[in-house]
């Protein structure tokens, strides 16, 4: 359900409480609508991106800040939100998360019943892959924060959580307790839940994520955030792209011609006021802030995975195209540029501020620290959360355009603050930090390996 009702703003001073954040894309968007965010995140790099961007972080394991340090927590927060860790139910994983979905659904309603934080951790070690544990953690922090002093056992007003599409089931569960039996001291909510996808809302990819927005009853009913952009739809791209004019013509990367390309894509669409949806070329063809200087069109880019393993049936998309979904492999991605009608060469790799780009940061983002290609996979496109956020709140749709201007940075001054906050030290990590030998990887059982035959006599 989309809302075309007038907006009205239902929280006077909404704070976002943003679990496992990422480099920064809710709060991101958060900083875009004005709206004060703390993320919470596990990563060091992450962290160090988000210090750098001047973002409000705690370096911490969100399942330790519960126990431990929940009644520190600024008090105002009134909006939860996140993306728990999806890789044990990404079609990519080793799906763990998508073989235990029932057993979660029982811990949900557990947790719902009020049983002791203690005797939920102690069933969870029965899970084969410890991150399926994780998508319980929102809804263990707003149990939690009926319960907090602090807080005066007040309960968020609103919960906004995004994942995977496999983890829309566990929404549509998260709803139905939150709905029916509420949380144990009996405050219920109003949700949402559904499958969007983040190129009808102006993000120049083809991505998917189940989401769930939840207000607090007599908060009013939530919906959805209404598509701004057009989907992408490949067949119906190139049937179109079939009819048009001959004589525009993209060389695919074997030597083969490739279906000619529209003059102007989309121009059949009638009948609706949505924006075609945006390009690669869009996005990284014109310079935009200090650092990006645009990018050579027209190119063909190919992506690292969905090919079984075959090289030759992996994904390519020209410039006139929105990306594939943008992962930690984004960095693998290869970008052929024209040299004339009929020869392509391999230019330049895509590079973190163009990666971010697509994923709809801003231009300048200070991405920090190492694994910068996985930050930029892991995290919520801005311009995504901004809808959510807007469509949660009851605020009027983000302009787009507010993530092409330039970011900038802290001042040194600024990330020392901000380091002492989240790590307890203005330069360096604490004994308070996450370790990163601490921090759970999927079992090796998970994916048996198959063995070579032995060449051995």
């Amino acid at each position: 359900m989309t809302s075309a009702a007038p907006h009205q703003p239902i929280l006077d001073k909404p704070f976002v409480l943003d679990l496992f954040a990422g480099p920064g894309g809710l709060d991101v968007a958060g900083y875009a609508l004005d709206i004060p965010s703390l993320g919470i995140e596990w990563d060091r790099s992450a962290c160090l991106t988000r210090y750098a961007a001047g973002l409000d972080t705690l370096h911490a394991d969100v399942s330790a800040v519960r126990r431990d340090a929940f009644e520190s927590l600024p008090p105002e927060i009134n909006v939860l939100a996140g993306g728990p860790p999806c890789q044990t139910y990404s079609v990519a994983g080793h799906g763990a998360g998508r073989k235990a979905l029932e057993e979660v659904k029982r811990y949900i309603r557990q947790l719902t019943k009020g049983d002791s934080d203690k005797e939920i951790d102690e069933a969870l070690t029965a899970l084969s892959d410890p991150r399926t544990a994780m998508v319980l953690e929102p809804l263990r922090y707003a149990i939690q924060a009926t319960r907090s002093l602090n807080r005066e056992n007040r309960p968020y007003d609103v919960i906004v959580l995004e994942q995977v599409p496999a983890v829309e089931a566990l929404w549509e569960h998260y709803a139905e307790v939150l709905e029916g039996t509420g949380l144990p001291d009996g405050t219920k909510y109003k949700v949402v839940v559904d499958v969007l996808d983040t190129e009808t809302y102006g993000v120049a990819q083809t991505r998917s994520r189940a989401v769930l927005i939840a207000r607090r009853e007599g908060l009013g009913e939530p919906s959805l955030p209404a598509p701004t952009h057009r989907a992408y739809e490949a067949r119906e791209w190139n049937r179109r792209s079939a009819q048009t004019t001959p004589g525009v013509h993209q060389p695919t990367l074997d030597g083969d011609e490739a279906t000619p390309m529209p003059e102007n894509r989309q121009e059949q669409e009638k009948g609706d006021d949505l924006k075609p949806w945006r390009s690669m070329g869009d996005v990284l063809a014109e310079p935009v802030g200090t650092t990006h200087r645009g990018r050579e069109t027209p190119f063909l880019v190919r992506s690292n995975y969905g090919s079984s393993g075959v090289p030759g049936r992996r994904g390519v998309r020209s410039d006139r195209q929105p990306a594939t979904t943008v992962t930690g492999r984004i960095s693998r991605f290869v970008v052929f540029q024209h040299l004339n009608e009929d020869i392509v060469y391999e230019g330049a790799r895509f590079s973190t501020n163009e990666s971010g780009m697509l994923q709809s940061f801003p231009p300048d983002y200070p991405w920090s620290g190492t694994a910068q290609a996985q930050q930029v996979g892991n995290a919520v496109p801005p311009l995504f959360g901004a809808h959510l956020l807007s469509a949660a709140l009851g605020l009027p749709a983000p302009d787009p355009d507010v993530m092409r201007k330039p970011w900038l940075p802290a001042t040194e001054e600024q990330r020392a603050k901000l380091r002492s906050h989240g790590c307890g030290a203005a330069d360096t990590c604490t004994d308070k930090c996450p370790r990163p030998k601490d921090q759970v990887t999927a079992p090796s059982s998970a994916r048996p390996r198959k063995k070579k035959a032995s060449t051995e006599k």
